[in-house]
Order: C-alpha cells, then structure tokens, then sequence
C-alpha cells in the first residue's frame, strides 16, 4: 500500500503567547509570530496554508486570508521548558521532555579547557571583561549559545576551510564530557574565517558570552551541523520504533542535525527552496514510510528579527507546500506545524514561547478541530498510530478524532 505520513516543522512559526508564558518567560506573554508579520504586511497570501486552515488555527481572518471550510486543523502548547528546537523536535518524536539545567558556560569554563589540554588540544582562553571562553586549535571557538535560551546551550564554531568538520566534532564530544547542559552544537560553513566568528563575540547580561551565529557567516555556504544532546533516548522515538518495525524514515534539514535516525535517511540542509525540493524529490522515490522535513531559515529570520525574510521565507514555503499536495494520494497525511515561536518584532533575538500550528491534510478528511493539544509528542503518538506500531514515550494519538 502507498502511505506515507509527511511533518513539515516551520521551525519558529508561532500563532500567539502559551499562557504561561508570563511565568516561565516573562516578556513572552505579547508574543504573536504570525501576527507581527501579518502585522507588518497585511496583504500577505499564503493560499495553501490558508487551505490547511492557516487562519482557523491563528483564530482570525486577515485582509487577504480566510477560513477555509475544508480545513483539519488545531494547536499545540509545548510541553518542553522554555522555547528550544533541539527540545521541540525531540518532543515532535514522543519524548516526554525533562527540564534542563541552566548553566552559564562561565561555570564549565575552566574545567571545559582543562579536559581539552589533557586531549592535547592547544586552548586559547579569549575574555571581554570579566566573561571568558574559549578558541581551541585556532580556529573552533567554544561559548555559550546566546541564540536561544540562555545557559541551555554551548555552541562550537568553526571556518570549515580552516578546520574539518571532523575535528572540530572531536572537539565538541570532548565539551560535551564535561558540559550537562541540554546541548552542545557543533557547527560552521565554508566562505568564512575565524576573524568573521571573533568579530561576531556577544554578550547576554553579566554571564552570557557567545558567537551571534548568523553574524558569524557560517550559514551562507557549505553549512554543516550536529546537536549532541544530554539524556535523551532515542529508543522511545518515532525514527528508531519505525526503523525497528522496517518503515522507511527520511529526515530533511536541521532535523537531521538533531534527532537520531541511525538507520535511516538524514539530510542537513538549510536553504528553504532547497529542503522543501528533497521532500517533494523524496515523495517520488518513497512510496511507503514517513518524511520530517524542518525549514530553518523562517527560524533564522527571527533571530534576525528581519521581518521581510521571514515573509519571503512563508511566501517560498507556501509554494512548495502546495507541489507537496499535488503528490499525496488518498492514504496520506500531510502535517504542518512549527517546534516554538520566534516574533521577528519581540524585540530579543531568542525565540518566543508560543503556541503552534497544527496543519493536518488528508484527502476525503471532514473538516474539523482537534483543539489545543498540551504536548507536541501528540504528533509522534500520531505517526506511530498510523503505522501500527508501539505508541513512543509520550503523546496522544489524535487520528481517532480526524477519521470520525
């Protein structure tokens, strides 16, 4: 039987402020991705999103866009703490998130370079006042990750003409040793030097200092990435149960950076045009398994707070997404949604606590909504449902209440 179940995450693509958002990230409480864009360009046209009930999930119309009538749609709190991709795509897989630790990397500084000297790598400690961090080996900078929230994350960035990607890899496993933070990412591009990733040194606050990652020109060309995460279990996941039970998986773009797929396919790639092109490529070549496709750039564009690009960004989307419906036959089911918010006019370059899409797709569906899920494992709960096998970790199907 052809049956394929495709996720499209267009990562950072909020629709409005979770209600704990004053709590757990006060400033988050105004928070609206989509609504600052339409904010900003009112004329906006996203006609097959608007099919998917674009509009019905946000909960209003626009000058330009509407409820669609044949739309199964609903939202999604996250259950995972703060506003984090690499969290949200492991709850997308049914991972029941844990809260991590807050760790600036001022804490690990010293025992982090201590453990790289004892690997024989040459440590250069760099400082702006009373912050440090490290330059490893020349050329593989070693900070906190002040793109998303603060103290979860340290980042390792190299120039991928001056060191491999393989050695700096070998650098970032030794950071993750010591760090217990919820990631280590290690990533960079080609094009660039290590003058372009120094001269991007920023500071959060009194405790936060890290390399601005889209200043550091590592995204324009030859990117290349990998998360190492802390604590989670690729067992109770979608890719590894459907591996197991011999269903094809194939991961596109930055989740392919972040979710285990061992035996699957998993292709990084960042341009929007590009990953949207190897999932429709990847509908013709699969006629049976599951797709997760995550467009980065609508992300970077927040974190640019460029409002423009991220517009452009939905307009590009919204094109392939409709090459995308062409494609599905009867047994299908086509999912668009987002991982968190990232508001372009929030005035920080972090991403928002939002609420989510739910953008759900099959031929002959009656139109109808699944309401406000509280988990984004609910997607992965769903996948398995559909492929008949072990429910992952955490989730709850809601098939049962499409095929009504």
């Amino acid at each position: 039987m052809n049956k394929r179940f495709i996720v499209i995450v267009l990562d950072g693509f909020g629709m409005g402020a979770m209600k704990d958002a004053k709590i757990q990230r006060p400033g988050d409480e105004v928070s609206t991705t989509f609504g600052s864009i339409l904010k900003t360009y009112p004329d906006l046209k996203l006609p097959n999103l608007e099919k998917l009930g674009l509009m019905n999930a946000y909960g209003k119309e626009s000058k330009n866009m509407h409820f669609s009538n044949q739309a199964v749609f609903g939202k999604s709190e996250l259950m995972h703490f703060g506003a984090d991709t690499f969290m949200g795509h492991q709850e997308i897989m049914g991972t029941k998130p844990k809260k991590p630790l807050a760790i600036p990397f001022q804490e690990k500084v010293d025992e982090i370079a201590e453990h790289l000297l004892q690997a024989n790598h040459d440590v250069e400690i760099k400082t702006n006042g009373k912050l440090r961090y490290l330059l490893v080996d020349h050329y593989c900078t070693v900070a906190d990750n002040i793109d998303a929230d603060l103290g979860m994350a340290y980042n390792c960035t190299a120039p991928l003409d001056q060191m491999p990607f393989e050695k700096e890899l070998e650098i970032a496993r030794l950071v993750r040793e010591i760090a217990t933070v919820n990631r280590v990412i290690v990533f960079g591009g080609t094009g660039n030097t290590i003058e372009d990733i120094l001269a991007a040194e920023e500071t959060r606050g009194s405790d936060y200092i890290g390399i601005h990652a889209v200043k550091s020109k590592s995204y324009e060309q030859g990117y290349q990435c990998l998360h190492l995460g802390y604590g989670v279990d690729k067992n109770v996941q979608v890719p590894t149960i459907l591996t197991k039970a011999g269903i094809p998986v194939s991961l596109f773009g930055k989740v392919a950076d972040i979710v285990a797929n061992d035996e699957g396919k998993s292709v990084s790639c960042v341009d929007t045009s590009d990953v949207l092109d190897l999932t429709i490529a990847e509908l013709s070549n699969m006629d049976y398994g599951f797709i997760c496709t995550n467009v980065q750039e609508t992300d970077l564009a927040g974190h640019s707070q460029n409002v423009e690009w991220y517009k452009d960004l939905l307009v590009i989307a919204d094109k392939k997404i409709g090459l995308i419906l062409e494609k599905l036959n009867e047994n299908d089911i086509l999912l668009v949604m987002a991982d968190h918010g990232n508001d372009p006019l929030i005035g920080h370059n972090k991403h928002t606590r939002e609420n989510v899409p739910l953008l759900i797709y099959k031929k002959g569906h009656a139109p109808c909504s699944i309401g406000l899920r509280h988990t984004l494992s609910d997607v992965g709960a769903s996948v398995c449902d559909y492929f008949h096998v072990e429910a992952p970790q955490n989730g709850t199907s809601f098939l049962p209440e499409i095929s009504k």
